[in-house]
């Protein structure tokens, strides 16, 4: 429920005051002893979905733009009077004016924006390096990227220039800024001994996840923006949807910048699309679904304008989302086809051991070299196979190669297959008296 207090201009008393009574609305009038202009106060309560309609007829009756008019959410209200207003204007939905003001709440000042958004890639960038998921979703919890994702779809749908203006350089100058901290972060621990020499950051999990984005991905982001924009619209849950859209957009600028400080562009690159591809999401999911919920600009005249910059923007986000999407979709299909590979060689290799059921030999691991970037350079995968063995048992010298040739006729398609060896020793099971195991250094050759 809403409080709202208006102030009467001079001579309009008698209009807005029959205003509120064809809305069946209870108010209670206040003379007014300030400023020159008002002649009075009106204070009514009101369902939030009612506010912007009661409020677009009083601005017909003559209360002025320039008046004060104020909303308050109340915490309650005790009346059984409260039902008929229910029913009269149902829906969860806040005003325009509640949208516009929690738009601009949710985007700080610009050295505040930065400064959380540093740190917090500054602690996603750690959390990336030491595969903590806890301390990556511990940094999304700083970003403060809700606010420009939201208010830049809310300046478009408000007629705002200036606001939408303000969220879209917020959202690509921040996420720079985040990409060139996390790669000047990288750069600097390779200076020191926090990180191991030589380390390949692309076997990290944390970081091998978000260089191979799939349709996932995609829906992640467009999620987030949709949450955002019903957490504004119903005044719940912003702390939490803030969080899921950072998730979206602050690990992958991480990643971006990592690939950059070890020289990695195929890493920079991943991340970077995967930044853009969630931006873009975010942005188009927001925009429709308050356009959708009819949000409109307070000036009637520019109602088809919006609608037609609407229109197009979410044309241009479509048109780059799906041009990004045939990336993301080439992702999605190496690596299914890559998964698939694997896991259907190492079946066929664990079937071929079991038929032959030797004695003593075991299959001890099955290693399939085979990324998604090897699939679309057509590189061929690399199956490494270890055994074990019984030392009195002779090993074929043609195993690689006769499993090659299987393999190759099974999937159609040419493999490397490399074999080691290891001598199995297993104990019979037999309990024998402990006896003490020495270990004799071997002797020194003259």
């Amino acid at each position: 429920m809403r409080l709202v207090q208006v102030l009467i201009p001079q001579g309009t008393r008698s209009a807005v005051l029959d205003t509120l009574d064809d809305h069946g609305v209870d108010y209670a009038v206040f003379d007014e002893v300030g400023r020159g202009g008002f002649e009075a106060m009106v204070q009514f309560p009101l369902p939030p979905s009612g506010v912007e309609p009661v409020l677009d007829d009083l601005i017909e009756a003559g209360v002025r733009e320039d008046a004060y008019t104020i909303v308050l959410s109340t915490e309650t209200v005790v009346s059984q009077r409260l039902s008929a207003l229910v029913e009269r204007f149902p829906g969860l939905r806040i005003s325009r004016e509640e949208l516009y003001a929690r738009a601009q709440d949710l985007a700080p000042a610009n050295s505040t924006f930065f400064a959380f958004l540093l740190l917090s890639t500054v602690i996603a960038t750690t959390g990336l390096l030491l595969d903590s998921t806890a301390t990556i979703i511990g940094a999304m919890v700083v970003a403060p990227l809700m606010g420009p994702a939201v208010s830049a779809s809310v300046g478009t749908v408000l007629d705002d220039p200036v606001m939408t203006r303000r969220g879209i350089r917020l959202q690509v100058v921040g996420l720079v800024a985040a990409i060139v901290s996390a790669a000047v972060m990288g750069w600097l621990l390779q200076q020191t001994v926090l990180i191991p020499p030589g380390i390949d950051i692309r076997t990290i999990p944390q970081i091998a996840e978000r260089t191979s984005p799939n349709f996932l991905s995609l829906f992640l982001a467009l999620g987030s923006g949709i949450a955002g924009a019903l957490s504004i619209m119903r005044g719940s849950g912003s702390t939490l949807v803030g969080v899921a859209i950072a998730v979206a957009l602050v690990p992958p600028a991480a990643t971006s910048g990592l690939g950059i400080a070890f020289g990695l562009p195929g890493v920079a690159i991943a991340g970077a699309v995967l930044i853009v591809v969630n931006l873009l999401a975010i942005n188009v999911s927001a925009l429709i679904l308050f356009w959708a919920a009819g949000f409109k600009p307070l000036d009637a005249g520019a109602f088809e304008g919006v609608r037609a910059s609407i229109a197009s923007r979410v044309v241009v986000f479509a048109v780059a989302i799906a041009v990004l999407s045939i990336v993301l979709g080439a992702v999605t299909w190496t690596t299914f086809q890559t998964q698939s590979f694997e896991q259907q060689t190492r079946s066929e290799l664990r079937q071929q051991f079991d038929e032959a059921d030797i004695e003593g030999v075991e299959l001890v691991s099955v290693t399939v070299d085979y990324e998604p970037v090897d699939l679309l350079l057509g590189n061929e995968p690399r199956v490494n196979v270890l055994v074990g063995v019984p030392r009195n048992l002779a090993v074929p010298p043609d195993l690689a190669q006769r499993w090659d040739d299987q393999l190759t006729a099974e999937f159609d398609r040419d493999v490397i297959v490399r074999v080691g060896f290891i001598e199995a020793q297993v104990s019979d099971g037999k309990t024998w008296e402990r006896q003490p195991v020495r270990l004799t250094a071997p002797t020194p050759s003259p």
